[in-house]
């Protein structure tokens, strides 16, 4: 039984420290893509980037959380940022949520975190 214990928590520890390359809010998924963590705060005056912590990109939103209009707001100005089409952006989680994930395909993930850090500056 001990075998099948260790056998199990050596599984364990392997899977976290797969997990530990993906820390931070702007992550590379399997595909290739940009993912970015986002904690949005819509009903702003404007759009803005408001903090780059650990866990999220903080982002003020101008448009209202009603009927998609913050999440179409929040996609237009990400595409601004990184200078792409609205269609290499995408938002993957939290349509309904403050916590969302994006995705963006065409730029590395060294390039975004200069961009976002670039438009906090502003």
């Amino acid at each position: 039984m001990s075998k099948q214990r260790s056998a199990k928590n050596e599984k364990m520890r392997k899977g976290t420290t797969t997990d530990n390359q993906s820390t931070g809010p702007v992550v590379l998924n399997k595909d290739g893509n940009v993912v970015i963590k986002i904690q949005a705060k819509p009903g702003a005056k404007c759009n803005n980037i408001t903090d780059i912590s650990d866990e999220a990109v903080g982002i003020a939103i101008s448009a209202p959380p009603m009927e998609g209009e913050a999440n179409a707001e929040l996609v237009k100005y990400l595409a601004s940022i990184f200078e792409l089409r609205k269609s290499n952006v995408s938002l993957d989680r939290g349509s309904r949520s403050r916590q969302k994930t994006v995705t963006v395909s065409g730029i590395t993930t060294d390039q975004v975190l200069a961009k976002l850090k670039g438009e906090m500056g502003n």
